[in-house]
């Protein structure tokens, strides 16, 4: 018999215990709208494809989150996973309608867990508006199971065409890595401010501290609705101007354990919102660079999925198996790594972080950043 739930997690780096690893049955490549136009490259063979992706990858990408699931167990990890539904179907809502939906591969996207509560996020892709369902059947098991657990829903977006700028690198306004870069830096993104929208693998957990980052797939209205919602908490915007495409900060900036993180080098978090790092002595690494110089096929993701990984403990971390850079940084850093097999899963929603979502590490609420400095925070410094 399975042990009843208890759900908390108030980071990414303590001791995990239950976790939830994705599946990618009945997966789809989304049809064209606003906030999936602007995620694909321009040069992407991706561009104009949706439909079921093919049946030889999905079987490829299941056998390798199945192998994941099972290592997890073998270290003593208790392991659920979700209940895809058809993805193959078309969406409508009195805003708006979409013809198929996306998949279940990774619910870091859509569960946020702070604390002893688990968060459903207001994602701004429409083909995403119910992938929520398919995590549903466990979040019912977890209220039974766990008197304290508090199970949550942002507030749903409508999506509207008000939520996203018009045109925003369309066609005709495709614009250059270069001109995407500007738009970064001056942070205008493909979504707008009218209502809350954010991918819950854009916040970074550290205790007392959600570091969110403002891309394509977050706004600011989101951040200060995290910052009502979890009102014992301190909100931080972080951004990364190098990055064209900036989406989820799992592949970008990464806390290995208290006082260490690794950062993309291609995407260095800009000086003044380091300052907080360096005043409580944490210590922020280059990552190594990526071994391979493309995606897989099908993949939206970059190549910087090498740095995406899941720390088991403070000295324990699992790697995508052919990552061998990135493997041998970790050894260096002084963590027994993992080598977990996953690029076959990576076209399915990203990497070995991606299709997890944490439901139980040890550990509580501790203060990483005690000294706080003006230049993150939603809310001003007092």
């Amino acid at each position: 018999m399975t042990q009843d739930t208890i759900v908390s997690s108030w980071n990414d780096f303590d001791p995990l215990k239950h976790v939830i690893v994705g599946r990618a049955d009945h997966c789809c490549v989304p049809p064209s709208e606003p906030a999936v136009d602007d995620k694909v490259p321009v040069d992407s063979k991706m561009k104009g494809m949706w439909g079921p992706r093919p049946l030889e990858t999905v079987e490829a990408a299941n056998e390798q989150l199945d192998g994941f699931a099972k290592l997890l167990e073998s270290r003593g990890v208790r392991v659920d996973r979700p209940s895809p539904i058809q993805w193959n179907q078309s969406v409508q809502t009195p805003d708006f309608q979409t013809s198929s939906m996306f998949g279940c591969m990774p619910p870091r996207d859509v569960l946020l867990t702070v604390g002893k509560e688990i968060l459903s996020a207001p994602m701004s892709f429409r083909c995403r508006y119910f992938e929520y369902l398919a995590y549903w059947p466990l979040m019912e098991q977890y209220f039974r199971e766990d008197p304290t657990f508090r199970w949550e829903q942002a507030p749903r977006p409508r999506l509207t065409d008000e939520s996203y700028r018009p045109n925003y690198g369309m066609g005709k306004h495709a614009m250059t890595i270069e001109e995407r870069l500007e738009k970064v830096a001056a942070k205008e993104f493909v979504t707008t401010e009218v209502e809350p929208m954010f991918d819950a693998a854009d916040v970074m957990r550290m205790g007392k501290d959600l570091f969110v980052q403002h891309g394509l797939t977050t706004n600011r209205t989101a951040m200060e609705w995290l910052q009502r919602h979890f009102h014992d908490h301190r909100v931080h915007a972080v951004n990364f101007p190098g990055d064209p495409y900036p989406i989820h900060i799992d592949a970008t900036f990464v806390p290995l354990r208290p006082g260490l993180c690794i950062n993309n080098p291609h995407r260095k978090m800009p000086e003044e919102q380091r300052k907080i790092f360096a005043k409580n002595d944490w210590e922020i690494v280059d990552a190594a660079m990526p071994a391979h110089d493309n995606p897989p096929p099908l993949c939206y993701s970059s190549t910087w999925l090498s740095m995406n990984c899941l720390v088991l403990d403070h000295n324990t971390v699992c790697v995508e198996a052919s990552e061998v850079h990135q493997m041998e940084q970790m050894d260096k850093l002084g963590m027994e790594v993992i080598p977990v097999p996953l690029r076959d899963a990576y076209a399915f929603g990203g990497g070995i972080h991606c299709c997890t979502a944490d439901v139980y590490r040890e550990g509580s609420c501790e203060d990483y950043f005690p000294v706080q400095v003006p230049g993150t925070q939603i809310r001003p410094v007092e």
